[in-house]
């Protein structure tokens, strides 16, 4: 066999024992091998038959290794299907790749609660095993356990896994504390149009961190004898920028008071998690936090990281698209407040129950239970704001909502250059958005959905809302290749179909 054949191979292997939650060591037992062994297979370095590979696919039931392909996966959707019963909100994406990268900060053993098992945690782990981090799913894979190596090789990093997602930038805060120079490959991601990483270093440099890039890589240096003299202004209130200064300040040996900062939920789960690490952070939920960092952290810490708002707001939206019934719980509603009320004066039909606490003892979570609602047009516009405005990852959801609304709904989506684009393949399945320019969509509604085969937009959230148009457009659709919606989602497909959808995984033969 070829050797990118058998790197292929190996790598199909890997995410499939992740996927099961097993260690090398697992997967070895259950072959009578040895980890050795296993981990050469993985990093594509020894011969295997077809033999050994439909005993792997067997023992991780696992059809893909078994079959030997890496086909991209899609989805067949029986549409027309009313939702019912009550499902549970999944942990933060974006809160658990923020502390996957917050781990590189301590010295000891972290254990991160209930995380997502989704393909963006994957390339995060891909990236840290390659570079010495020890990580191993536990307590039957629902947690996960981190021990980072005294000595990280980045030379050895996974450079595929890296450029597969954009969290990746969130490494530099950490990693300018542990080494004078180093490089990190470009950060990946959804396509959404250019995204300036220039914020990231204007606040970076003021820790000493300068950045050149060049050959698909960023060039770091590290000069010791800077640091921050007075507050760090943020020239954009983003929520990876804010953790990166974060990142960067918990182990500055001082005072660092950061402005303009984002007070979104992952923020707020980075800084909860920083403080279970011993760094004192004020003004939590607010625009300045006051960071007072440690130069040392060794400590074994086990943090839980709230529930997904994003996701919440993807499961109110689905009940509505399909005029269902249906409770939401462990909604975090702090994060949810002005949707909900966006949603109420457009008429929907709904109630929640009294407040109580996540995991982590800190964001306030409810049920909320959704009822078929006639809607109509909001009179203002659909637009994001940083928190506590309307979330931008939820704008796009109100795309499907308002093609099911009477009336006609402007979306202007003005952070991504050509996120609002894809929002108008919502024609494909018989809606009526109109493209007024690279940000705004006119939607005019109700819509009669109809069922259609489709590609999936490179971009998490329209992708997840052509899905639910799918969901309530009568007929069988077809959505191909949703690598994106598995990015962000943990078995989305399955989860909707215990609550009455009728959606089919496959792969081309």
């Amino acid at each position: 066999m070829a050797d990118d054949y058998l790197v292929r191979i190996g790598k199909l292997i890997r995410d499939a024992r992740q996927h099961r939650g097993w260690t090398q060591s697992q997967l070895a037992e259950a072959l009578g091998t040895s980890q050795s062994a296993v981990n050469r297979i993985e990093r594509g370095n020894q011969n295997i038959s077809l033999e050994m590979i439909a005993r792997i696919g067997e023992a991780l039931d696992s059809e893909i290794v078994s079959l030997g392909y890496a086909g991209p996966m899609h989805l067949r959707v029986v549409g027309g299907r009313r939702l019912s019963g009550a499902i549970d909100v999944k942990t933060s994406k974006n809160a658990c790749v923020a502390l996957l990268c917050a781990s590189l900060l301590n010295q000891g053993r972290t254990v991160l609660r209930r995380v997502a098992r989704i393909e963006e945690v994957y390339r995060l782990l891909e990236v840290l095993g390659s570079i010495g981090v020890r990580t191993r799913w536990i307590n039957d894979g629902v947690d996960l356990e981190i021990v980072p190596s005294s000595e990280l090789d980045l030379a050895a990093i996974d450079a595929d896994a890296a450029r597969r997602t954009r969290s990746i930038i969130m490494f530099l805060g950490p990693l300018l504390h542990r080494m004078d120079h180093f490089k990190l490959p470009y950060a990946g991601g959804c396509d959404l149009g250019t995204r300036t990483v220039e914020p990231h270093m204007i606040a970076l440099r003021r820790f000493g961190l300068d950045i050149a890039a060049t050959e698909g890589h960023y060039h770091a240096q590290v000069d010791r004898s800077v640091s921050p003299d007075r507050p760090i202004v943020l020239t954009e209130r983003g929520d990876t920028v804010t953790e990166n200064a974060l990142l960067a300040a918990a182990r500055h040996d001082g005072t660092t008071v950061i402005r303009n900062a984002s007070s979104n939920y992952m923020v707020q789960d980075l800084c909860f998690f920083l403080e279970a690490l011993g760094v004192k952070v004020d003004g939590i939920g607010t625009t300045t936090l006051t960071v007072h960092g440690v130069p040392t952290i060794d400590v074994d810490v086990d943090y839980s990281p709230s529930e997904d708002p994003v996701e919440a707001m993807s499961l109110v939206a689905a009940a509505v698209v399909t005029e269902s019934e249906l409770t939401v719980r462990r909604v975090p509603i702090e994060f949810l407040e002005i949707e909900l009320a966006v949603l109420e004066e457009m008429g929907l039909d709904h109630d929640r129950t009294p407040e109580y606490f996540a995991d982590n003892g800190r964001t306030r979570l409810v049920d909320l239970t959704v009822r078929p609602s006639k809607l109509e047009a909001p009179i203002d516009k659909i637009h994001p704001m940083p928190f506590p405005g309307l979330n931008i990852d939820n704008v796009p959801f109100f795309a499907a909502i308002a093609a099911v609304a009477q009336g006609k709904t402007l979306i202007h989506d003005w952070v991504y250059d050509n996120r609002a684009i894809y929002l108008t393949d919502l024609n494909r399945l018989g809606g009526r958005l109109q493209l007024l320019d690279p940000h705004r969509v006119l939607v005019e509604g109700p819509t009669r959905w109809r069922a259609a085969e489709m590609m999936c937009p490179p971009a998490l959230r329209p992708a997840v809302v052509v899905l639910l148009a799918m969901m309530a457009a009568d007929g069988t659709s077809v959505l191909r290749n949703v690598y994106v919606i598995n990015r962000g989602y943990e078995d989305l497909a399955e989860r909707l179909n215990s609550i009455g959808a009728q959606i089919e995984t496959f792969r081309d033969i």
